[in-house]
């Protein structure tokens, strides 16, 4: 198995405060999620300014597409996007129409299986339909009333599908090996990084953890 990537989720609405965040962090990740809001409030021009400053970095597009998903998605791999998020609770044309622009620019199309009744079905034919990453994502409202990805993650590994998997929820130290030896591909955080005293150590010391897996 490769090494997991991290991905670094940047939440902030402040442009500013994001770009010096990636900064910071960036030694110790793989990836930057241009979260939901941000990605709203910041639009495009947050991607190729990022595209420009990490071009050794994948970058991550929270875009979580609900409907006219080639369309809406287009611009943002045409921006230097490698990977653009649609909701698998859009439905599967949606899905596919994410997957077609990711293969049209050469990038990676991400079901996020955030509030999906039936995950094992949706994950099915997704990868079936040429998803390159399925999203095991526990929201904020979601975490906040206690619950947690580890179960849902343990079930999609167990699919064995050809396709890599992506886990996000409340993930931070304590938990982060735990999630790798379940089989997740990429690892994301957020919280964990930006709210500790020191993101730039948060960020390094998950990066051992996961390496030391």
């Amino acid at each position: 198995m490769a090494k997991p990537l991290i991905q670094m989720a940047l939440d902030s609405l402040d442009y500013n405060q994001t770009i010096a965040l990636a900064e910071t962090v960036a030694p110790h990740i793989d990836i930057f999620e241009i979260g939901t809001p941000c990605i709203k409030h910041n639009g495009v021009n947050l991607v190729k300014d990022l595209r420009a400053r990490f071009p050794d970095k994948l970058i991550l597009v929270d875009l979580k597409t609900m409907d006219a998903g080639e369309y809406e998605a287009t611009p943002f791999y045409a921006a230097g996007a490698d990977i653009c998020t649609v909701l698998g609770v859009s439905g599967l044309a949606t899905c596919v129409g994410v997957i077609k622009a990711a293969n049209a620019h050469g990038a990676e199309a991400q079901i996020d299986l955030i509030n999906v009744d039936d995950k094992i079905a949706v994950a099915r034919a997704t990868a079936e339909a040429g998803a390159h990453i399925m999203g095991v994502h526990t929201g904020l409202d979601a975490q906040a009333a206690g619950h947690t990805p580890f179960g849902d993650l343990s079930d999609i590994a167990g699919l064995g599908l050809n396709i890599r998997i992506s886990v996000a929820g409340g993930i931070k130290q304590t938990t982060v090996q735990d999630v790798v030896r379940a089989g997740a591909n990429i690892i994301v955080v957020g919280a964990a990084i930006y709210g500790a005293p020191s993101p730039a150590e948060a960020a390094r010391e998950i990066r051992e953890l996961v390496d030391a897996v």
